[in-house]
């Protein structure tokens, strides 16, 4: 093979190469926009975490506030409730997963559905698990909590399902206290 047929062969592979990367980074640059079309907006994101002030909730009263589309129940908790919440066997629960996005895999046992240590706090997604209702809440049903009235399903002071169709207790979503009087949800 001589030098020009040599030369030659170099010049077609590097065209070839040259070729590809530009119709690489074409392609690269027409998809870019359809796939970032795909996050979620900035109102989306905005929206994906609150902050809840809780310095009015009284003891033994309840705070609902909307996050996601969803109402979320936030109780302040009194000592008779905590006391009667903490008494349960978690034999006798329907649903025995805390279902708590803070404490995820633990047992419902009442500690592991509060907030706080002490129990006075408890914060819960307000939607019935069987079909989607918003449950009653201040002193309602079997068990002086929540109760649906569409199904008849009877929740405790700590959210778990005692009575009824719902297959599971009131999920808990991601919070935490910011300062005293603040929760942050999401």
């Amino acid at each position: 093979m001589s030098q020009a047929e040599d030369d030659a062969g170099s010049r077609r592979d590097f065209l070839y190469y040259a070729t590809a990367g530009a119709g690489t980074v074409a392609v690269g640059a027409a998809v870019w926009p359809l796939v970032n079309q795909m996050n979620p907006s900035a109102d989306v994101e905005a929206l994906s975490q609150i902050f809840v002030d809780i310095s009015g909730v009284e003891e033994g009263s309840q705070l609902t506030v909307n996050f996601l589309g969803k109402p979320v129940f936030i109780r302040r908790r009194t000592a008779e409730e905590i006391e009667e919440a903490r008494a349960v066997p978690i034999d006798d629960l329907v649903d025995t997963a805390s279902r708590n996005a803070n404490r995820p895999g633990t047992d419902a046992a009442d500690e592991n559905r509060s907030l706080d240590e002490q129990g006075t706090w408890l914060v819960m997604e307000g939607v019935c698990t069987h079909l989607g209702c918003v449950p009653l809440g201040d002193g309602a049903g079997d068990y002086n909590a929540w109760f649906c009235p569409c199904h008849g399903s009877h929740y405790d002071s700590s959210g778990r399902i005692r009575r009824g169709p719902a297959p599971e207790n009131l999920p808990i979503p991601v919070a935490e206290f910011i300062d005293d009087n603040t929760i942050q949800l999401g």
